[in-house]
């Protein structure tokens, strides 16, 4: 299992607790300084199911510095994916993956899903 976050997020902390409560052996990636690459982001997304949007950090200061809500509908999934590639500031985090199981954000029944 992989757990990527941002250390200094509360989020991120919350979500770490809750898998060490749970007894999970996984591996930690720090997503600022181990960017993920474009074909990590790619394949995740397909896992997940989730819209590509999901995989965005929405309340970021650099998604909102980059005005990406008015530009991500123009682009494409690959341009986004791209971009999210760019910079692990702009990856909504934490990211859970095990297996074929992915889950983006810390929502307790997606993660309880993930872990099974």
């Amino acid at each position: 299992m992989k757990f990527i976050c941002y250390p200094k997020c509360t989020t991120c902390k919350k979500a770490q607790s809750w898998l060490n409560e749970k007894g999970c052996d996984y591996e930690i990636r720090d997503i600022k300084t181990q960017n993920p690459s474009y074909d990590e982001l790619k394949d995740w997304y397909q896992k997940s199911g989730l819209p590509l949007k999901r995989f965005f950090n929405t309340s970021g200061l650099l998604y909102k510095s980059m005005e990406l809500k008015d530009k991500l509908p123009e682009m494409s999934e690959d341009e986004q994916l791209k971009l999210l590639a760019t910079d692990g500031m702009l990856v909504k985090r934490p990211i859970l993956i095990n297996g074929d199981s992915v889950a983006v954000g810390f929502k307790e029944k997606e993660w309880e899903e993930a872990i099974k």
